[in-house]
């Protein structure tokens, strides 16, 4: 007993040689293993310390989440929660996570025995970066399969490189102590408010992959329209652009901080003193309350005609506007108003004229 544990396979037990190993007069391992997950089935209580280090044990035991996959339920998971029950009295977590595979394209299970697992995983992370690939597992949802897909990597990159280079803009207007006061910077602020909200109730029920879209899909509008809109009052130094801005940025690096680890910590750095890894998480409490979702999605959607028109005629996107007609409901046009000043500056519009309508109806005339 004082030899155990041993490994048959590369272990000698004493009074014989190497080379007795399967012989007859020799030694051999035993066939008959028993299923028992022995050590496996105690996770909880070794990660806790137990029995060496009952101060930590009692802090951490019950723990909260086992994440796992769907094929080891009935061994993993019904031995750990048995000998838990059995020693303890209690469950061992409050929540498991059950994952699906990761798949080729043809929704076959990535092992080395199939042969269609990449063979050298490493090159995948020095060829797209690690953000790239953790940006892809993030799509793999509780509970569904994940295709092991190349084109996912290289969005995964491209999106923390666009962080990247929107951290340098944004941060490229030093800071303010003000608040924000204008009626566009407002608007932004209540939506990322509302997209805050949601990607922490996401993660409270294990959503993370819903966290990550919401985050995601703000923060390309945040650089194609927000920062495109506000540009010129940022450059003219308008105190209400600038702590939009940072304000924006500093909460969209702790919504990516668990999908693109490394970039956001990167840019971090530039400003802020600490890790974004211990950071607090963001809170709406952090955001104002009093703009209107409805400002900025209503000059979004009169910039996107004046680009369309823009586009159609083959025009640089810098092209000149001799006029913009809007007819819209009041409360649509109440809403461009509030952004009447960034609309004629980020479309480079001479003349912006409206009119009321039932709905939303945008004419452009290009200059020249």
């Amino acid at each position: 007993a004082d030899q155990l544990p041993v490994d048959p396979s590369t272990d000698v037990p004493d009074g014989y040689a190497p080379e007795q190993r399967d012989k007859p007069s020799g030694f051999t391992g035993d066939p008959d293993v028993m299923d028992t997950w022995a050590t496996s089935s105690l996770t909880p209580q070794i990660v806790g310390g137990w029995p060496d280090d009952l101060d930590l044990f009692e802090r951490v035991f019950p723990m909260d989440l086992r994440p796992q996959s769907h094929d080891i339920i009935r061994t993993w998971l019904f031995y750990t929660v048995i000998r838990a029950q059995y020693e303890f009295d209690t469950a061992p977590w409050s929540d498991t996570l059950i994952s699906g595979f990761v798949i080729d394209p043809d929704r076959k299970k990535l092992s080395k025995s199939a042969g269609n697992s990449p063979d050298d995983p490493m090159g995948i992370i020095a060829e797209y970066g690690a953000d790239a690939v953790r940006y892809w597992a993030a799509g793999g949802r509780p509970g569904m399969d994940l295709a092991l897909d190349r084109n996912q990597f290289k969005v995964g990159r491209r999106l923390a490189t666009k962080l990247l280079n929107a951290s340098r803009f944004v941060l490229g207007f030093g800071e303010t102590a003000d608040e924000a006061t204008h009626a566009l910077d407002l608007s932004m602020l209540a939506q990322l408010r509302v997209v805050v909200s949601d990607a922490s109730k996401a993660f409270e029920s294990y959503d993370y992959t819903r966290a990550l879209e919401r985050a995601e899909t703000f923060f390309w509008s945040f650089c194609d329209d927000y920062l495109e809109l506000v540009k010129a009052r940022a450059y003219g130094g308008d105190p209400s652009a600038v702590v939009a801005l940072r304000t924006g940025l500093s909460t969209l690096l702790r919504l990516f901080a668990p999908f693109l680890a490394f970039v956001t910590e990167e840019v971090w750095s530039w400003w802020q003193d600490g890790s974004v890894h211990r950071a607090s998480w963001p809170t709406t409490a952090e955001l104002p309350t009093s703009g209107d979702p409805a400002v900025l999605d209503a000059a979004v959607a009169v910039l996107a005609e004046v680009r369309k028109a823009k586009s159609d005629a083959k025009k640089s996107l810098r092209a000149d506007v001799e006029r913009v007609v809007v007819v819209a409901p009041p409360e649509a046009l109440q809403a461009i108003a509030l952004a009447s000043d960034d609309l004629r500056e980020a479309g480079r519009i001479a003349e912006l004229l409206t009119d009321t309508g039932e709905e939303l109806v945008v004419t452009v005339t290009l200059a020249g």
